[in-house]
């Protein structure tokens, strides 16, 4: 009976040590959980997003699509069309397939002497500032939308001088500040949606540090939701948007020192086709002078057995870049002129050159 006794409280003991480990193991994850809720709850709020905020409005205002892209088609920057569909201009039928050619489309317009149209075959898909799409069946429909768009450079909402970097990785948390789940957003279109689907009921963070990429190429490296509304909000103004509807007012987003350098100097006997300064134009000044540009800095200009001798330097990048020409004896080409653009539209290449909207100087060359 002892034995049996004994047999007994062995059991016993067994049962209880069994829940004893038990209890232990659940204290343990209770103590973690609530470890990682403390340790939650103390997560600075200038890491936290919330939906209806000002930082998440601005997120959404930067994510939104650009419709000013494709202004050369549609002269619309509320929207822009998807890939592919066909146009016509000046009578060529031209198939629109990347953004690159919107510059087939702009070439056809710089060697027309009358003046251009363009027209567009229905149907098409236009996508509006929150990546809705609409199918567009006729040019009454295509107007309607064209009309609720503002006009050529008014202010719209999108901010386009500064852009995120990806991928973003955000956090999800419920009210009891369990992960609910972690999401990888991947562009503008699923951060704009993210954004739009934030619920006032969980608890958002991203992975700082993020980083973004301004309007000179430069970039910022953010480490929370506060220091990216400063940022945000101090880029809305801080270049041109390029919401006009001339396709060549700002095509140098890629122009690099190296490229001009390299084409300036590989090509020999540039001539000026266009000049303007301070809003007067001189097109036939410098007719059949013959400018040659060194890599050592130097060039020299030669017309009717004339040679002059002036430097020349290119600092900065894209949009930015600058071309420092100084002929003494040719003071209307002398200027610090930014690179407006490179066309290859034919054989020829052009090089414009602009400052401000007074001076202008346009080099051609036929050596390609």
């Amino acid at each position: 009976m002892s034995c049996f006794i004994l047999n007994g409280n062995k059991t016993l003991v067994i049962m209880k040590l069994k829940l004893f480990i038990t209890l232990l193991i659940f204290s343990l994850v209770f103590s973690s959980c609530r470890k990682e809720e403390r340790e939650f709850i103390q997560t600075p709020d200038e890491e936290i997003l919330e939906a209806n905020t000002n930082i998440a409005a601005l997120i959404k205002r930067t994510a939104s699509n650009d419709g000013s892209v494709d202004n050369i088609v549609d002269r619309a920057n509320c929207f822009d069309i998807a890939f592919p569909y066909t146009v016509n201009v000046n009578g060529v039928d031209i198939d629109v397939n990347s953004v690159s050619d919107y510059a087939v489309i702009e070439c056809v317009f710089d060697q027309s002497e009358i003046d251009n149209t363009l027209n567009i075959e229905f149907p098409i898909t236009i996508i509006l500032s929150d990546y809705s799409e609409a199918t567009i069946n006729s040019l009454e429909e295509f107007e309607s939308y064209t009309d609720s768009c503002d006009g050529e450079n008014e202010y719209d909402d999108d901010i386009e001088c500064i852009d995120f970097t990806f991928p973003i990785e955000a956090s999800i948390f419920n009210p009891n500040n369990e992960l609910l789940e972690t999401i990888t957003i991947e562009n503008d279109n699923q951060l704009f949606d993210f954004i739009d689907d934030l619920d006032e009921d969980y608890i958002t963070t991203f992975n700082f540090p993020l980083t973004l990429i301004l309007s000179d190429n430069s970039e910022v490296v953010i480490n929370n939701f506060d220091e990216l509304e400063i940022v945000i909000d101090y880029s809305i103004n801080l270049c041109d948007e390029d919401d006009d509807y001339d396709y060549s007012d700002d095509d140098c987003d890629d122009c690099t020192i190296s490229e001009i350098e390299s084409l300036l100097t590989s090509c020999s006997n540039w001539n000026v086709n266009r000049l303007k300064r301070n809003a007067i134009d001189y097109d036939n000044a410098y007719y059949n002078y013959d400018f040659n540009f060194f890599s050592d800095g130097t060039m020299s200009v030669y017309w009717n057995s004339i040679i002059e001798y002036g430097t020349w330097t290119a600092s900065g990048s894209g949009n930015n870049l600058e071309v420092v020409i100084n002929v003494p004896a040719l003071p209307l080409c002398n200027n610090n002129w930014i690179l407006q653009e490179i066309k290859n539209c034919t054989d020829d290449t052009e090089i414009n050159f602009v400052v401000g909207d007074d001076d202008r100087i346009q080099y051609f060359n036929n050596c390609n």
